[in-house]
């Protein structure tokens, strides 16, 4: 539907339009169910602005548009509206793995077609789409005479909210450029710059997070705070400034607003997925979840070596006994770092290098992929970097053929520096364009990618499902190394409604061995139940094991790691506060099982769990693996108390949870 403005228009029911003076136009869009409402408008310069509310609350006051060029005039003001559509949507669709099966899309849609006035009478295109769960607005800069190409100075989308909000953030480039540092609260006043998403607490009641959906050919968006109560869009640059390289006709990235009244629905959105394309790759068959286990944090203990010598643990023996291993206890694949040339010495200065096709001596990498197929076991790949991306694409085709040939489906990805290519930031439009080389690449050999130290996560995976997890924030790494001791329980209890927002993370829980002695001093602060919960609280669809296989012969509660799956068909947070403590059930995609995770932070919990998500009419057997007596993370994390008991959906079940600590249960439908 098109709305012209002359002396007849139509109002459609998702559309209101009205005037003030004869300056300003505005226009104003509801959600399907109303709740949400979007205005825009045009000041009396003829700069674009928008505003939000929820509930007939204000979500975001009025908040300025547009974007500043170099060698080129700005497109923020002179504009006037030439004529809008609207459109609606209410379709569902199945993800081919994820924490639900089928997503429903009900949207409203109002696009804005803005033209300058005069001078190079330039047009600009501005969409919103209004869901249950928040909002979605995107640019588009359609092909006309007087905008060719173009470099982009700014972007200056601004967020301004009606008071000085909390938000949990974490800053951009300064601990690193990995989104690697802990979540901190704090209100908007006391931040500079942020990465997204980032999560508000309103003084409303509200729960908001800012973030961006469909990165695609573009810079990264972090938030600028500009003013009181207020951040703008600050995009990542290119070393020379430029922050985005483009031609018209070009699209943004969708800036995204979700909005909840409580942690939970944060964490449930499927706002990001729905702004992304269809998938695109046509048979996925070959697009596995898994539960895998590797030779990896025996490195970090410093057991292992990277490199060559007598450490070094990408041998052909060692590899043989985790293939074993993994084939004994139901895992898919053996993830093996350092098993190719480029290890060796300080690797992290320059990884050109690496070779992604040439193995150590040691390592007979067509002979391992043969002793795996037969135990019914992949390998995983590994390719470090070292951020050396035109070294690693030079590459990229061959190692892929080679990884195809030999049976490998699954690659971890790594990126270990501050730049890539010792010039340009990872979350730029230099980074975007080489992550999604290299997942476009994988895709064409039938290679499933874990992306570590990634661009963060905007919901590629809907359109390139090969794309499965990544990293992108403090993993269980920290816990072997890190200076200030590790994760914190805080950090695990948060991840939800932060990180998590933007996609799958490979965290890689299942830490069994508290004792360890690394220099740093740091460990695994929880408790042994709390690694067992955090295979529900924490999503991936590839999912390690990370301890060292002999961390857990012989002990019982390795059965719900075993047990556990990787993809799901429902997931629902029953409970939650932001760093406290989070409690999830999920259930089993390929079968009838519930699986709950519950974890909290450095202060013990009791809690109160209603079953009513487990089907109607089925009564299950709940094996619950809990804190056993003395269990606390710092003093004593090994005590697990398992037990049995018949539920229903009509259940409530008592959690106590200890110091670090947290409760996994599983669902077992019973026979009638």
């Amino acid at each position: 539907m098109k709305i012209y403005f002359n002396n007849r228009f139509i109002i459609p029911a998702i559309l209101l339009l009205f005037s003030v003076g004869n300056a300003q136009k505005q226009l104003s869009l509801e959600s399907p169910k109303k709740e949400h409402r979007l205005t825009f408008g045009l000041t009396d310069k003829g700069e674009p602005w928008y505003s939000l509310t929820s509930d007939s609350k204000s979500v975001l006051e009025k908040s300025m548009l547009g974007f500043e060029f170099q060698d080129n005039e700005p497109m923020v003001s002179g504009f006037k509206i030439v004529s809008s559509d609207t459109n609606k949507k209410n379709e569902t669709w199945e993800q081919p793995w994820g924490e639900v099966k089928t997503v429903r899309d009900e949207h409203n849609e109002l696009i804005v077609h803005l033209q300058e006035l005069s001078g190079k009478k330039r047009k600009m295109d501005i969409a919103f789409r209004l869901f249950h769960d928040g909002l979605g607005f995107r640019y588009s800069f359609p092909e006309q005479p007087n905008l060719k190409s173009v470099k982009i100075a700014n972007e200056v989308t601004q967020f301004t909210f009606s008071n000085d909000e909390n938000v949990w953030w974490i800053p951009v480039h300064s601990d690193n450029s990995y989104y690697e540092s802990f979540y901190r609260k704090t209100a908007i006043s006391a931040t500079d710059t942020i990465n997204t998403p980032a999560t508000f607490e309103t003084k409303t009641g509200k729960y908001l997070a800012i973030h961006e959906a469909n990165l695609t050919d573009f810079a990264s968006m972090t938030l600028r705070k500009s003013g009181q109560n207020q951040y703008k869009s600050e995009l990542v640059p290119w070393r020379d400034g430029v922050k985005v390289y483009a031609s018209a006709p070009f699209v943004s990235p969708w800036r995204t607003v979700i909005i909840a009244d409580k942690p939970g629905d944060l964490a449930e959105s499927t706002l990001m997925l729905n702004l992304n394309e269809p998938c695109k790759i046509k048979d996925i068959s070959w697009i596995q979840p898994s539960k895998y286990i590797g030779i990896w944090w025996g490195m970090h203990l410093e057991k292992y070596s990277w490199g060559q010598g007598d450490k070094h643990g990408a041998t052909t023996e060692n590899t043989k006994r985790y293939i074993d291993f993994a084939a004994e206890n139901g895992f898919n694949g053996v993830l093996v770092e350092g098993w190719n040339w480029g290890w060796d010495g300080d690797w992290t200065a320059d990884g050109s290098a690496f070779s992604f096709v040439k193995p150590y001596p040691d390592f007979d990498l067509v002979a391992l992929g043969d002793y795996a197929a037969k135990k019914h076991v992949q390998l995983i790949g590994h390719h470090e970097t070292a951020g050396a991306t035109r070294h690693y694409e030079s590459q990229l085709e061959d190692a892929f053929r080679l990884y195809q040939k030999i049976g490998v489906h699954t690659v971890k990805t790594g990126y270990v520096n501050k730049y890539l290519d010792k010039k340009e930031w990872h979350d730029s439009q230099y980074g975007v364009r080489h992550y999604r080389k290299v997942v476009e690449t994988a895709a064409k050999y039938q290679i499933m990618i874990d992306n570590h130290e990634p661009v963060k996560g905007t919901g590629l995976q809907r359109t390139y499902p090969n794309l499965m997890s990544q990293e992108g924030g403090r993993g269980q790494e920290y816990n072997a190394w890190s200076v200030d001791g590790g994760n914190t329980p805080e950090h695990t209890a948060a991840l939800p409604f932060t990180r998590m927002l933007s996609g799958p993370f490979d965290y890689t829980p299942g830490n069994f061995d508290f004792n360890y002695k690394v220099p740093s001093g740091a460990t695994v602060k929880s408790t042994l139940t709390n690694q067992l919960a955090l295979y529900v609280v924490i999503f991936s669809p590839l999912q390690m094991a990370s301890d060292l296989p002999e961390n857990y012969v012989g002990k019982p509660e390795f059965q719900f790691i075993k047990d556990v799956p990787a993809n799901w068909s429902e997931s629902h947070v029953l409970d939650a506060k932001i760093g406290e403590f989070v409690t999830i059930a999920r259930k089993d995609r390929e079968g009838q099982n519930w699986y709950l995770g519950s974890v909290t932070d450095s202060q013990k919990r009791d809690l109160t769990v209603k079953l009513d998500f487990l089907d109607a009419g089925k009564t299950y057997t709940a094996e619950i693996y809990a804190d056993g007596p003395g269990a606390d993370f710092k003093t004593n994390p090994y005590p697990v108390t398992i037990s049995k008991k018949t539920v229903d959906k009509n259940t409530t079940l008592n959690l106590s949870l200890a110091a670090g600590g947290g409760t996994a249960i599983r669902f077992t439908p019973l026979a009638k």
